[in-house]
């Protein structure tokens, strides 16, 4: 009787012992379930049987159509409204009373906002030059390519194309230049493709604007077009989208004009066109 009661004992034991183990052990259903959990919380998929529903499964014109179409339905900021915006759509994440400037990545007072020396003021990402459209409301103060810039860093800029190379500059935070050309730092790179892809596709010449287009060339003056393709086009798929820049989107999405950067959602849908 005595061994009797030693092998349940045992057998309790170990069948506990199992009931444990399994407790302890990962699940392998579960894993994909907690890495979805801790994805930003607005995803392309999200805005896809929506927003994005007449431009599934298109490419080449017939996408680009299809987005222009979506997201031309926008609200239009004045120019002086844009101010406050970037206040908001550029906040530091770490500082609420500050802004990150694009292509130096300094972290300024939005109090400094002007056109002195420390101060920032309104980059156009798309230079105004290329199609003439300055600052008047539509792509003048379309704050998808509008951010916020040092005003000398932006003045180094200017109205070139984007391109690789060059020599850095005071304040530069690691962006390039040439006689023709400007380099991004390496951090926003791909924002800065993806609002030159976004310009391209919201304006198509048909509301009074210029057709913007997107080309090979670095020298494209006042011409409604910016360069150089295959670049941003690397730039792309070489800086994805990070936090900051979704969360941008959605603020501009949400807040201030109500249209969204498709290539932000759906980076891969610049190759699907160009």
């Amino acid at each position: 009787m005595l061994a009797i009661r030693t092998r349940r004992r045992k057998a309790v034991a170990l069948a506990t012992a199992a009931v444990l183990a399994a407790l302890a052990a990962p699940s392998l259903s579960a894993t994909p379930a907690t890495a979805t959990t801790a994805a930003a919380p607005a995803t392309a998929s999200d805005y896809d049987s929506t927003y994005y529903k007449d431009a599934i499964g298109k490419t080449g014109d017939s996408l680009k159509s299809s987005l222009h179409t979506i997201i031309s339905d926008q609200t239009k900021l004045s120019y002086s409204a844009v101010w406050d915006a970037l206040k908001v759509t550029d906040q530091d994440p770490a500082d609420s009373g500050n802004v990150i400037l694009l292509y130096s990545g300094i972290s300024r007072s939005k109090s400094l906002n002007g056109g002195d020396t420390g101060d920032w003021n309104r980059e156009h990402v798309w230079a105004k030059s290329h199609g003439d459209f300055g600052t008047a409301t539509g792509p003048g103060t379309d704050i998808h390519h509008l951010r916020p810039e040092d005003v000398r860093v932006n003045s180094v800029r200017g109205n070139k194309d984007f391109d690789n190379g060059g020599s850095g500059f005071t304040d530069s935070g690691g962006s390039l230049t040439d006689s023709d050309s400007f380099e991004p730092r390496d951090a926003v790179k791909g924002d800065v493709a993806r609002m030159i892809f976004y310009m391209a596709v919201r304006y198509e010449g048909g509301d009074g604007w210029a057709d913007l287009e997107v080309n090979g060339s670095v020298d494209n003056g006042s011409s409604p077009y910016i360069g150089k393709l295959d670049v941003l086009k690397q730039w792309n798929d070489e800086d994805p989208p990070d936090a900051f820049e979704e969360r941008r989107n959605q603020v501009v999405y949400d807040t201030y004009q109500h249209n969204r950067n498709p290539f932000v959602d759906h980076p891969e849908w610049v190759e699907a066109i160009w």
